[in-house]
């Protein structure tokens, strides 16, 4: 069983920069793909990006593309999410989760294919 701690929320300004963490424990990451996914208020949680082991394959929602980038320290085994170039409609609780099972582009942002998740970070960007 693979226990998750999310930390790096906060509140930012349009256009600011935040590094979410996902740390791990019980479990090497290495054995798990990895995804963050994002549930506004009275919205669906969809997925916001997905990184596989570490010769695995990468995935962004087409809405952060270009402004987030996922990656592992394996050393730390700690999975990131660097948020760059912030806009309201990105505000959010942002989701760690893991799953044993390979992904390909069309199931990563299935939520159901996730077996473990983090209690969720709160992302909220406004002036």
């Amino acid at each position: 069983q693979v226990q998750l701690v999310e930390s790096g929320g906060g509140l930012v300004q349009p256009g600011g920069s935040l590094r979410l963490s996902c740390a791990a424990a019980g479990v090497s990451l290495d054995y798990h793909t990895v995804g963050w996914f994002r549930q506004a208020p009275g919205k669906e949680r969809e997925g916001v990006s997905c990184i596989g082991t570490q010769r695995g394959r990468i995935w962004y929602a087409g809405s952060v593309k270009g402004r987030f980038t996922i990656s592992r320290d394996n050393a730390k085994n700690t999975v990131y999410l660097q948020m760059n170039n912030l806009k309201p409609e990105d505000t959010a609780v942002y989701y760690c989760a893991t799953s044993r099972n390979r992904m390909i582009a069309s199931s990563w942002a299935r939520a159901d294919l996730y077996d473990n998740w983090g209690q969720g970070a709160q992302v909220t960007v406004s002036s």
